[in-house]
């Protein structure tokens, strides 16, 4: 069950963002550290309404930000559309819920809320060597829309964006 984010769940996230981090060290992948993402970051997630966890059996599975907000470095991809847009940051799954469908959950979720609002259109970035999310991405639909330079990070992030169907 998808569900907004409350500070309860801060310490569930962040012990997945430590699994998350040990499995991105190990394949070259520097998106996440030590140094980000911070409880911090989502607790002003949730301060603003946009953190949603997903639930199963009473454990926390994984987690999504969905806002409004896009990088500065945005204004330089090649997105098919000026439209308004909902924006996939900080995602995350539990690596023992992977393969089950759970992160293409979180996305059709996104997908759902953007429509839910009367916003057809969807973007994202990850890491060029997150190659897990650049899957998923293609796999539930979006488009490459170039790559960008982000966060002080020595690999470069690439940006996806979706055209939403009624």
């Amino acid at each position: 069950m998808i569900r907004k984010a409350n500070l309860n769940d801060v310490d569930a996230i962040m012990d997945i963002i430590k699994q998350i981090i040990v499995e991105m060290k190990d394949s070259n992948n520097t998106q996440w550290d030590e140094s980000y993402p911070k409880a911090e970051n989502f607790e002003q997630d949730i301060n603003e309404g946009c953190l949603y966890v997903d639930e199963f059996e009473g454990d926390l599975v994984g987690f999504i930000c969905i806002n409004d907000f896009q990088p500065e470095e945005y204004k330089k991809m090649n997105w098919i559309s000026d439209e308004e847009a909902l924006v996939i940051h900080r995602m995350g799954v539990n690596p023992k819920y992977r393969g089950k469908g759970k992160a293409k959950n979180l996305i059709r979720y996104a997908e759902n809320l953007a429509m839910d609002n009367g916003i057809m259109y969807l973007k994202t970035d990850t890491n060029s060597m997150n190659i897990k999310m650049y899957n998923l991405f293609k796999k539930c639909g979006f488009r490459f829309a170039g790559q960008m330079e982000f966060m002080g990070k020595p690999d470069v992030f690439y940006c996806y964006d979706l055209k939403l169907d009624i």
